[in-house]
This record gives C-alpha cells, sequence and structure tokens, in this order.
C-alpha cells in the first residue's frame, strides 16, 4: 500500500514548492478545479507520461483523486512506484477533502 500524506502535510509541501502534485483524474474533472500546481496523469497514460511530467525519480510525489472511495489515485501510485520512483504517497482524501477545507483550487490546465 502507498504511504499516506495528510492535507496539512500535503499543504505544507505544496507550499514550499517541495512535491509534484498529480491529479489521478480523468482531464475533464481536472480542468473543472484541481489542486496549486498540479499536474494531470491518468493510469493509462503513466507509461508514457511520467518520465515527461516528473523527469526525477526521487522528486517527492503525491497523487490524489476526488476522496477516500476514489482508487485512481492508488492506481497511479503503484504503476509509478513500478517504474522506480521511489518517493510516491497519496493525499487518500483527495479534492473533496481540500475543498471542504477551504483551501484553495486552480482551474483550467496548469502552466
Amino acid at each position: 500500500m502507498t504511504a499516506l500524506i495528510s492535507r496539512s502535510e500535503l499543504k505544507d509541501a505544496i507550499d514550499a514548492g517541495q512535491v509534484v502534485v498529480i491529479d489521478a483524474l480523468p482531464a475533464d474533472y481536472y480542468h473543472q478545479q484541481h489542486l496549486p500546481g498540479a499536474v494531470n496523469l491518468v493510469e493509462s497514460d503513466v507509461a508514457r507520461l511520467a518520465e515527461v511530467l516528473v523527469p526525477e525519480k526521487s522528486m517527492p510525489i503525491v497523487t490524489y483523486c476526488s476522496n477516500a472511495s476514489c482508487s485512481n489515485s492508488q492506481a497511479v501510485a503503484v504503476l509509478l512506484t513500478r517504474l522506480g520512483y521511489t518517493s510516491v504517497r497519496k493525499y487518500r482524501e483527495g479534492i473533496q477533502d481540500w475543498v471542504e477545507a477551504g483551501l484553495p483550487v486552480e482551474t483550467g490546465v496548469a502552466a
């Protein structure tokens, strides 16, 4: 099982610029709203795009999806680990928890 990260730990890591955040939801959901600075990477694209989006395999990565019942973030985390990424964690509670806590989100495509 992938190690978990709490909302407060993730917020601190995002604020410090010390993590690559991966939204594992389909693009339509990503465009509606995503965590600050998150990139969109779904399970079917991991093998093709992971090294483009995150070339450094030791970089801390956090995957998330909609909520604790969503399995997308776990699926992407497992594939990243299989590809040799060494610091992959999962924000199990997902964007639903983030939004309910009143934390900022972005819309559209990340720069």
